[in-house]
């Protein structure tokens, strides 16, 4: 029996028409191998053109979506009429008609976490730009280039008065161009056009930290949660991340004779699992050891509320720098590094994958050190 196939609309968002392919009877899906009657051709056309360019748009693409749709039909009716570079050459011209920005939607649903937030925020830029439209085939260098711009300059969607932070644009970039990658490998893109492109350059960001004296005077000062400022200073001995704190139960924490306190955990970030040392000054700040699977810090919270605690706690102790809880954990690298342990230990102890992560904190040891050699000056 010949299979038809015919070509129809569908009524979506912004006045448009998507076009997809009718097949009767149902063809197999070439991913699946489900029955299907329906194959988007990630195209469209305006259902009212109001000028010469709409008109322009729509029928260039009922041609091609014409092509398209009597190309399938031949392929699926009489197959012996194309040779095998042929029928390679269609599914590539096929491939090259599909929606990127709904394939870049799909890649970012497949992850998780806070990862997939990035990716969903990065697909709102993208589909804000592309008008929710852009074939495999359009994609080239000048269009990249053009998106990372569009980055670096547009507003962000957090604030209408603000532009995107270029550490963002880092971000949502480096998601276009894994994406590229991706669509290489699956066999939309003929080229690999991310190893083409150039990334944004990362912005160097200003990280706050303690010192010791003023640790000290935290330690001396009343905090309204005690709970929170025990989890700051475990934060500030130890370099842990706020998530792996708050997420500690007792059975990570060991004693070995002769090697003292260990923790070992997997990191809520990285997932990589680490085996760190603790003072005996960190392991104080524990409290009293409970069943294995206990939280230790049972009821810790991060919130906007508890923050306030955290900024009066630094306030009442003097300190006049913006401090965040994860400005612990830079301490902890700072005062390390101060102190003389060399950069590959407290990169290992901060769990970083790369050294490179943990090398803006010697820069900042490098800038105090310069800071504290010009406080002595000489009349002459």
């Amino acid at each position: 029996m010949a299979i038809k196939v015919k070509l129809r609309e569908k009524k979506i968002s912004g006045s448009r028409k998507s076009l997809y392919l009718d097949f009767y009877p149902a063809i197999p899906h070439p991913e699946t191998g489900e029955p299907t009657r329906r194959e988007f051709l990630g195209m469209y056309i305006f259902e009212k053109a109001k000028n010469p360019i709409d008109k322009q748009h729509n029928r260039e693409t009922l041609q091609l979506a014409e092509q398209i749709r009597q190309s399938k039909e031949n392929r699926l009716n009489k197959p012996e009429i194309y040779t095998g570079y042929e029928k390679e050459q269609l599914k590539i011209k096929e491939k090259g008609e599909q929606n990127f920005v709904v394939y870049f939607k799909s890649l970012a649903d497949k992850r998780k976490a806070s990862n997939h937030d990035n990716w969903v925020s990065a697909y709102k830029y993208l589909e804000v730009f592309t008008n929710g439209n852009l074939k495999f085939a359009d994609l080239n260098e000048k269009f990249c280039n053009q998106f990372k711009e569009y980055l670096l300059t547009t507003k962000s969607n957090k604030s209408s008065k603000a532009t995107l932070s270029q550490n963002s644009a880092v971000s949502y970039f480096n998601k276009l161009k894994a994406s590229l990658k991706q669509a290489y490998k699956d066999g939309y893109l003929l080229n690999d056009l991310n190893t083409k492109i150039q990334p944004i350059k990362q912005a160097e960001t200003q990280r706050n930290f303690l010192t010791l004296e003023e640790l000290n005077s935290l330690v001396k000062t009343e905090c309204n949660n005690p709970m929170l400022k025990r989890a700051a200073l475990f934060s500030a001995l130890t370099g842990l991340r706020f998530s792996d704190i708050k997420n500690l139960v007792w059975g990570e924490l060991e004693y070995i004779d002769g090697n003292g306190y260990f923790i070992r955990f997997k990191q809520q970030k990285t997932k990589g699992v680490e085996t760190m040392p603790i003072s005996e000054q960190a392991f104080s700040l524990l409290g009293e050891r409970k069943a294995p699977t206990d939280i230790v810090f049972e009821g810790l919270t991060y919130s906007a509320y508890e923050n306030k605690h955290l900024y009066q706690w630094i306030g009442a102790a003097g300190i006049t720098k913006d401090i965040t809880f994860h400005c612990f954990r830079h301490t902890f690298a700072t005062l390390q590094l101060s102190k003389g342990t060399d950069i590959y230990t407290v990169s290992k102890m901060l769990g970083h994958r790369e050294l490179k992560t943990t090398q803006i904190y010697a820069k900042i040891i490098d800038q105090t050190k310069r800071e504290a050699a010009n406080k002595i000056t000489l009349d002459f």
